[in-house]
Order: structure tokens, then C-alpha cells, then sequence
């Protein structure tokens, strides 16, 4: 964690990352502080920008997931490709990498035909140059 975080912001994001859901009352009474204290604590990691949002993250049984590897024109802006790319439907994450590729996609969606939706929007962008992707078989955590 960062340098900037004492123990109890530390717990408390431990304590969120863990459930997002969880109430101040049930992180307060994990970490032994109050309430108010838990909730000024959260406001100050969002205000700071340590705590960027909040999300869910669904069962993988009733989705499909892929990696898709992106390589960008060398007259593009890379970040201005990551912002489009972003926008699709499908794309969960964005990383821009080093190596052969300049950006590698998480696309999640309910069938593989959506999957191949969000891959070809994705080779729509301008920008793109090349892809390969990878249909995601098993996560493992």
C-alpha cells in the first residue's frame, strides 16, 4: 500500500476490497473505531483519489472473457486509443503494456458472438493497427 496510508486506512481498504458493500457500522466494528471516523476515512481516500470507485465483480460461469492484445498506429496518441477503447461495450480494463503490443483489452460479455462484437468495434477504432486475442478458458485465484 502506499506510504501515505496509516494502518487503519489500510484495514478499511482491506475491509472494502474484501466487500464493497460492507456498512461503516461493520468496518467500524472490525477495525474498533466509530462509524463517523470509518466514513470521514473514506471520504478522505475518495477525495485523495486512493479509492478511485466502487464496482462489482460477477461470476465468471454465465460469461466470456478474452484478452485482446492491440497494437496502435505510430502516428496515434496511445492514451487517446485507451479512452475510445474504454468506451466500447464489452471492454472491462484497459492496460497500456510494453513489448510487441501497446495496449492489451479485457473484454467480459455473456456469449462468445457479443465477445466477437466488442473485437471487431475494437479493430474499428481508429488508431488500431493490429490485435490478437485470447478467449480466456479458466481464472484461477
Amino acid at each position: 500500500m502506499s506510504a501515505d496510508l496509516d494502518s487503519v486506512d489500510e484495514k478499511i481498504i482491506e475491509a472494502l476490497q474484501k466487500d464493497s458493500r460492507k456498512s461503516f457500522v461493520e468496518i467500524a466494528s472490525e477495525i474498533r473505531l466509530s462509524e463517523s471516523a470509518v466514513r470521514r476515512r473514506v471520504k478522505n481516500l475518495i477525495d485523495s483519489r486512493i479509492i478511485k470507485r466502487f464496482t462489482i465483480e460477477m461470476s465468471a460461469r454465465d460469461r466470456t472473457s478474452a484478452i485482446t492484445l492491440i497494437s496502435v498506429n505510430s502516428s496515434a496518441d496511445t492514451n487517446i486509443v485507451s479512452s475510445k477503447l474504454m468506451n466500447l461495450k464489452g471492454v472491462e480494463v484497459i492496460y497500456e503494456i510494453t513489448g510487441q503490443y501497446d495496449i492489451a483489452a479485457i473484454i467480459s460479455a455473456p456469449t462468445i458472438t457479443e465477445i466477437n462484437k466488442c473485437i471487431d468495434d475494437v479493430r474499428k477504432t481508429e488508431g488500431v493497427y493490429d490485435t490478437n486475442t485470447v478467449i480466456i478458458l479458466k481464472t484461477i485465484r
